[in-house]
């Protein structure tokens, strides 16, 4: 799969993505990232520390999270997009399920769309997505003969405690689907109520899911914390025999 101008290996290797909030309000950084230097400062660190995608996010969608408007997600992402791309060079990934913000995006330098409601929320995502000819990751499974689809199957949103581990466990399963999977588990409640720990307690728990993601095939896992969990990757990987880029 191409994202930017970087081709990803989608079978047999895993890939990390770093997340950038820059919002005021996510429920385990919110505020740390939304002003241009600090969000640059912390895109570099990811990147030094083996991010392979920065994935942006504009709008807390922590439980209970406030909606925005189109216009002032709009106004957080796109300096931010424009300013790594122009920095780093690395491939970007937009966190929005709004099509106004997507195609924003998209003319400010992203490479992929991170769609959490799977194009269900906005009737005009999936114009937007073809028209932009970007990749896009979409929370839930969908007909598409489109190869430039992710899959998350959403651990954290609008699942139980136990729907979370059993969606974990069974990973492997989404591979019969036969698009690449992505596994976002990173700080969520889903660790905090299995160790009874607060979100920035979390990383040791967020690499346990990591290298069962790795384990069971997933070719992408987002994360806060790049360096601890690209190291658990890699070191996964090394055991299963495989080339590590």
């Amino acid at each position: 799969m191409r994202i930017g101008s970087r081709d990803f290996a989608t079978t047999g290797h895993t890939y990390i993505m770093g997340i950038l909030n820059v919002t005021p309000d996510s429920f385990s950084d919110g505020g740390k990232f939304n002003q241009i230097d600090a969000a640059l400062k912390h895109a570099e660190e990811m990147i030094r520390d083996g991010a392979d995608v920065i994935d942006i996010g504009g709008e807390s969608t922590r439980p209970g999270y406030t909606k925005i408007s189109d216009e002032e997600e709009t106004g957080r992402v796109v300096p931010v997009i424009e300013a790594v791309k122009k920095e780093f060079g690395i491939p970007i990934s937009v966190d929005t399920y709004k099509s106004g913000v997507a195609e924003a995006a998209a003319q400010a330098g992203a490479d992929l769309i991170n769609d959490i409601w799977g194009l269900k929320y906005d009737p005009h995502m999936s114009e937007v997505i073809a028209k932009s000819g970007l990749a896009c990751c979409l929370m839930h499974n969908r007909d598409n003969t489109d190869d430039k689809i992710i899959l998350d199957p959403g651990v954290g949103f609008a699942k139980s405690y136990e729907n979370n581990l059993e969606v974990i466990r069974r990973l492997k399963e989404f591979n019969e689907l036969k698009y690449p999977v992505l596994l976002g588990t990173s700080r969520k409640s889903v660790i905090g109520l299995t160790l009874d720990l607060p979100a920035a307690e979390r990383v040791e728990g967020t690499i346990a899911t990591s290298v069962i993601g790795v384990m069971k095939g997933c070719a992408f896992v987002r994360v806060h914390d790049v360096k601890e969990n690209k190291r658990a990757v890699q070191m996964t990987e090394a055991i299963l025999g495989r080339h590590m880029e």
